[in-house]
């Protein structure tokens, strides 16, 4: 007489974001950061993307008949050399406790792998570099790092490490006295500029996307409708743009969004008439200025791309700070673009 098989011990299937958002609430619970923040993101991330609901996948335990897991990739437009594809960023991997082993949280991968195979062109994600092992095993590859871009303005805090306290003060305040003349005088060499803050996106940021050169990276779409999503409708912080424009017609040259956060301007995207080609010189050097009046202590940004699209940052002396990598898989049909390299940025995250 033959066993009966034995029943396997999970199942994962597709949840649907509205149907299933208490489901995926109570797993976020306790698990995913504080309650409050969470609820608001999914009203938000997985409510309200007008780019799609996200790809969600939840984990039954089937002895209690009871949902133990979720994971999600979020809906982004991305395109390259002239094609629109179709990109999920891997988000929000929760298991209960009890559950935590290395098989339910690879399930969840495999089934949002499985799910993307006609819904997207490319998964892509930031996982913590120790994950990196599992990725590969289930047919991610390193594409690229994600790369963070720091230039220090007022040097007092970094120097009272190295300095005694009562030369620390003065030398800062000298240091910063070189470096701002040493920036005005970068800028009086290029074109007249001017620039403006703003709160919500400007809708002359889609004349400056749709002129500027694209190349041959993929990338995600940057026009005003992805940014007053991504940043003006996000309650998980508050983002303002700096609008770089020519000062002799008032025309929108390049913009940056940016994130105060304590000392620090936070810069989590841009783009620019220079487009693919990176973003000018001239331009950093109007974002450092804005920074600088704002009493800002340093600006960071993170970035991945070519040596020749961060020549702008690096000519105005931003240094790498730290790096984290990024995982790709292609689907066929997005197979003829995985060779290209990527032009990512923080925005290109979940928050």
């Amino acid at each position: 007489m033959n066993a009966m098989p034995t029943p396997p011990q999970y199942l994962v299937g597709a949840g649907h974001p509205a149907r299933d958002r208490e489901t995926v609430l109570s797993l976020w619970r306790g698990n995913l950061g504080q309650d409050a923040r969470m609820t608001a993101k999914y009203e938000w991330f997985y409510l309200r993307c007008p780019h799609g609901e996200p790809l969600l996948q939840l984990l039954l335990d089937v002895p209690t008949q009871t949902h133990v897991g979720t994971a999600s990739a979020g809906r982004r437009r991305l395109v390259w050399q002239g094609r629109e594809l179709r990109g999920g960023v891997l988000v929000d991997l929760a298991v209960l406790p009890q559950h935590r082993s290395l098989g339910p949280a690879l399930m969840l991968q495999q089934g949002l792998i499985a799910a993307a195979g006609e819904a997207l062109d490319v998964l892509y994600g930031f996982p913590n570099p120790k994950a990196a092992p599992v990725f590969k095993r289930i047919g991610y590859a390193q594409s690229a790092h994600l790369v963070r871009y720091a230039r220090v303005l007022r040097h007092a805090h970094y120097l009272r490490s190295r300095l005694p306290g009562w030369l620390a003060s003065p030398a800062g305040w000298a240091a910063d006295r070189v470096v701002a003349l040493r920036d005005a005088w970068s800028r009086l060499r290029g074109p007249a500029l001017r620039s403006a803050w703003t709160d919500q996106a400007d809708a002359r940021i889609d004349a400056v996307w749709a002129d500027s050169h694209k190349g041959d990276d993929v990338m995600a779409v940057r026009d005003v409708g992805h940014l007053r999503w991504r940043f003006d409708e996000s309650p998980l912080a508050t983002t303002r743009y700096l609008l770089v424009k020519r000062a002799r017609d008032r025309a929108l040259q390049a913009w940056f969004a940016v994130q105060r956060i304590e000392g620090t301007l936070h810069v989590r995207d841009f783009w620019s008439l220079d487009g693919a080609n990176g973003m000018a010189a001239m331009h950093v050097g109007e974002l450092l200025r804005a920074a600088r009046t704002l009493g800002c202590a340093a600006v960071s940004v993170e970035m991945c791309n070519s040596d020749a699209q961060r020549a702008g940052w690096q000519a105005l002396h931003f240094v790498e700070r730290g790096r984290r990598p990024v995982f790709t898989r292609w689907s066929s049909s997005g197979e003829p673009a995985a060779a290209a390299s990527l032009f990512l940025t923080s925005a290109d995250e979940d928050e």
